[in-house]
């Protein structure tokens, strides 16, 4: 599926509606450029459950733990790590069932991911630069 973003409010807005379908044990792996719109996404996602004041993006932490109605929700930024051997050295795969994972440059993953997965690439338009493709895509867990 295919959405459109004309501003950073429009891609609060489908965050906040993707967050509708998110339970403990879903997987989101946001990829695009930087700025490209996947720390506004999951402000969306986060201010569907009432955490909209405390958004941080984890760049230097890696992992960001919000709480909201008995939920755990996770906000991974690896854009620093270098290979998966880094995320499974801090224990990241040990979150994955603990609640929602929404993970920034995680197509670094994709190979580890032990669930269904949703991807969403974000793309600029090349002629507006407000202009966001979002695609979204439902992965199946991949068995042996």
């Amino acid at each position: 599926m295919e959405l459109i973003s004309y501003s950073e409010k429009d891609t609060i807005e489908i965050g906040k509606k993707i967050a509708k379908q998110l339970k403990k044990g879903i997987i989101v792996i946001l990829s695009g450029d930087l700025g490209s719109g996947k720390t506004k996404l999951t402000e969306g996602i986060l201010s569907y459950f009432g955490l909209q004041d405390e958004i941080s993006s984890p760049t230097f932490t890696i992992v960001n733990e919000y709480y909201a109605n008995d939920l755990n929700i996770y906000h991974f930024d690896l854009y620093r790590l270098e290979d998966i051997d880094e995320f499974l050295s801090i224990g990241g795969e040990e979150y994955f069932d603990k609640g929602i994972c929404i993970i920034e440059w995680g197509e670094l993953l994709e190979d580890i991911l032990p669930n269904d997965y949703i991807k969403i690439n974000f793309s600029r338009d090349s002629e507006n630069e407000n202009i966001r493709k979002i695609n979204i895509e439902i992965n199946k867990a991949r068995t042996e």
